[in-house]
């Protein structure tokens, strides 16, 4: 070899950390559908639109206008949601369902911990079997 470093894994590589394709939404009648068909949960940072879909694993979206900021703030942003998501230990709890995050021009000052904290939230609020009602004290 010539002493230079190996180039790490791509995200989504077999051998990475990020998403694989087939856990993103990529088109854009995807996200529409979820748009149109799907619930919501509203939050300060961001809004989180559900849809069920017919594949057996949950997928991921995220959008950022340019409200939010510029190319390389929405970039980062979108970046630090899709490590969330991938990150969050109950992931696997997740129905077959299509998820967006739609962040807000207020996600752009918002920390990390704080963006990561709504996020999980909104996440385990469409979690099933009443999970979220047991968690917050309600009865089921």
């Amino acid at each position: 070899m010539d002493g230079r470093p190996t180039p790490a894994a791509a995200p989504g590589a077999p051998g990475g950390e990020g998403l694989a394709r087939d856990e993103r939404l990529r088109r854009r009648a995807e996200f529409l559908r979820c748009y149109r068909e799907g619930r919501r949960r509203g939050g300060r940072l961001a809004t989180l639109f559900f849809a069920p879909n017919t594949l057996s694993h949950p997928r991921l979206g995220v959008t950022a206008s340019r409200k939010v900021g510029g190319a390389v703030v929405r970039q980062r942003l979108k970046r630090r949601v899709r490590e969330i998501y991938r990150r969050w230990q109950q992931r696997s709890r997740l129905p077959a369902l299509d998820l967006v995050f739609n962040l807000k021009p207020t996600a752009a000052q918002a920390e990390f911990a704080e963006l990561r904290q709504e996020l999980e939230r909104q996440m385990a609020s469409v979690l099933p079997d009443g999970s979220r009602r047991r968690r917050e004290g309600r009865p089921a």
